[in-house]
């Protein structure tokens, strides 16, 4: 039979059951949360009692999560991202004043988030002093419906209907590569020749490599001489003169030592979208800042 929970245990336990099953330890858990090991011994101990069963298994190895852990996770995570959402609404109403302030968490991709956002988040910073913003570099597609963020730039139509979106525009991407390495290696007169230089890119297929492998052959893990998941990486082997990889032409564009290659026989285009939760349209923070994001994202675009 299983124990009727007969309290509910606080959040803070939650916390810390969801910070030993990501760290797998109890001091490394301790070290994220900054607390303390036995306070976060305690914490997992007591919601173990108080829902009636084991979470982890204690081994040498560290802390192994039971099947029922595992079932628990995602609500531990909404929680979180639920908590993480309020704290972020309440920091906007630690004033008196009606100006701009508060938390807005941003998600993006590894490119966007390091390579173009900076200078409009300088912008933003300096209009909006008190203004605090989060940056979650990622691949992954954050759930806004979850508030796991407040605004997402993604290259992917969103399709909620419960989202604010706008189209700021398409980003062309296109082969390219340093001009010390064709200086050494020469230049591709056409598709056929790329598969004679040193070619950077992924090392795990996803859904938008298959989809261009459609129709580009070259784009093919067998044809690759360094293979990277990491976007960011790729884009600084491009630089450095390692190979031949693709990147964003508009990025591209800001560095002389960058050669466009085959721009009329490849090009890629990324439908470009900025996107928030309807509810956050009246939160002044999150209105700024992404409008911030529109205006500078076209600006990048059309450089």
């Amino acid at each position: 039979m299983t124990k009727q929970i007969t309290a509910d245990p606080g959040w803070e336990l939650y916390r810390s059951f969801l910070a030993v099953l990501t760290e797998g330890s109890l001091s490394a858990a301790a070290r994220s949360l900054g607390l303390t090991q036995p306070t976060i011994g305690r914490h997992v101990d007591a919601l173990e009692q108080a829902v009636g069963f084991a979470l982890f298994t204690r081994s040498q190895h560290g802390f192994m999560p039971t099947e029922a852990a595992l079932s628990l996770q995602p609500y531990a995570e909404s929680l979180a991202s639920t908590t993480a959402a309020l704290m972020r609404a309440a920091s906007a109403h630690g004033g008196k004043d009606a100006s701009v302030r508060g938390t807005v968490r941003i998600t993006a991709s590894e490119v966007v988030g390091a390579e173009i956002l900076p200078p409009i988040l300088v912008k933003l910073k300096r209009a909006h002093p008190e203004l605090v913003v989060e940056l979650a570099l990622s691949n992954r597609v954050e759930d806004l419906l979850r508030r796991e963020a407040d605004i997402a730039v993604r290259m992917l139509r969103p399709t909620q209907e419960v989202l604010v979106t706008r189209r700021v525009g398409v980003i062309e991407l296109g082969f390219h590569a340093h001009k010390d390495y064709l200086a050494q290696h020469g230049t591709p007169k056409n598709m056929d020749q790329l598969t004679e230089h040193t070619l950077v890119g992924f090392d795990k297929e996803t859904a938008f490599v298959r989809n261009a492998a459609k129709d580009v052959a070259i784009m093919r893990r067998s044809h690759f001489s360094l293979r990277t998941d990491s976007d960011l990486a790729q884009l600084a082997l491009i630089r450095a003169g390692y190979g031949i990889g693709i990147c964003q032409a508009p990025l591209a564009r800001r560095s002389t030592d960058l050669v466009r290659l085959l721009p009329k026989q490849f090009s890629m285009q990324l439908e470009t979208w900025v996107t928030m939760h309807e509810d956050l349209r009246n939160s002044a923070r999150v209105s700024v800042t992404f409008d911030a994001l529109v205006e500078g994202l076209q600006e990048y675009i059309a450089s």
